[in-house]
């Protein structure tokens, strides 16, 4: 039964300003997402235009934490350690790429429910990822 382990290292992301919130809220195990204050619409990767809008409202909100996943790929040839990368829809509609940690990676499959984790990073904040429900 493969699994991504617990002690598998996560590189330190790259703090900017403008995600300096998003990286602080992952501190608290929180996870924010940005939203246009002008078209109300979500948004994934967070950037300061509304891609939908092109209004420069946009704001961060808490995002459920709650996803599905909408497609994974197990690796097992990148490293010592399998690991589960995967596209994730959260409730609020926008997909992003992480990794499925804690589960038998044979086992995952689209559509599967999935919820947010935070796992430390080798010197920076921690990084959200997704277990299954």
């Amino acid at each position: 039964m493969p699994t991504m382990h617990q002690d598998r290292t996560i590189t330190a992301p790259m703090v900017y300003p403008d995600s300096a919130p998003f990286w602080e809220a992952a501190k608290e195990s929180r996870l924010l997402i940005k939203r246009c204050r002008d078209c109300s619409q979500f948004h994934w990767y967070p950037r300061t235009i509304c891609p939908h809008c092109g209004s420069d409202a946009t704001e961060w909100v808490a995002a459920s934490g709650r996803a599905t996943i909408y497609s994974v790929s197990v690796t097992r040839r990148a490293g010592p350690q399998a690991y589960a990368i995967a596209y994730v829809t959260l409730e609020e509609g926008v997909t992003m790429m992480t990794n499925i940690i804690d589960c038998d990676l044979d086992t995952l499959r689209i559509g599967d429910a999935v919820t947010v984790a935070f796992r430390d990073s080798d010197g920076g904040p921690p990084v959200p990822m997704f277990r299954p429900v």
